[in-house]
């Protein structure tokens, strides 16, 4: 099997544990008063993700080796991701779902950065590709997510001053 299968069923069972996840936390965050901000932008983050593995499939051939520094790199990315998500716990959502009453994260990567996740994820974006060669991929999911961040994290960065005030 071709490093980029393995990759792309890599990515493809994490997305899916994730909305997994996410349904779980979500359906638990809503449950307990949460309040769901930005419904309007979730859409185009999922075709953007969406869009991005398919076009790793379409754009790669499968025997296409893979660069081991940016394999390293992918690799820090997932501990980075399991790392915002252990830090959320519950709270951990693809969705921008505040629980009032709840104090705002600054711990884990949250002491680092403000939107640490979001950061994640541009870097895995352009990573991924470019570790088969697919500066094309690369740069149109880099284009795209930038599009969809100018959406999300102004409405992220409303709903948190709103519900905790910071």
């Amino acid at each position: 099997m071709s490093a980029l299968f393995l990759v792309v069923a890599y990515l493809v069972v994490q997305r899916l544990t994730e909305v997994a996840v996410s349904n779980r936390n979500h359906r638990h965050l809503l449950a307990n008063g949460g309040i769901e901000f930005g419904r309007k932008h979730y859409p185009f983050m999922v075709a953007l993700h969406v869009a991005w593995i398919l076009a790793l499939l379409l754009a790669v051939p499968p025997q296409t080796p893979l660069s081991q520094p940016l394999l390293a790199l992918f690799v820090v990315l997932q501990l980075v991701r399991v790392w915002v998500m252990l830090t959320l716990g519950s709270l951990w959502t693809t969705r921008v779902i505040l629980l009032p009453g709840a104090q705002r994260v600054r711990s884990g990567p949250y002491r680092f950065l403000k939107h640490p996740a979001y950061v994640n994820v541009s870097l895995e974006l352009a990573a991924v590709p470019l570790m088969f060669g697919a500066w094309h991929v690369a740069a149109a999911a880099t284009a795209l997510n930038l599009v969809v961040m100018r959406m999300r994290i102004p409405v992220e960065n409303r709903a948190l001053r709103e519900v905790y005030g910071n």
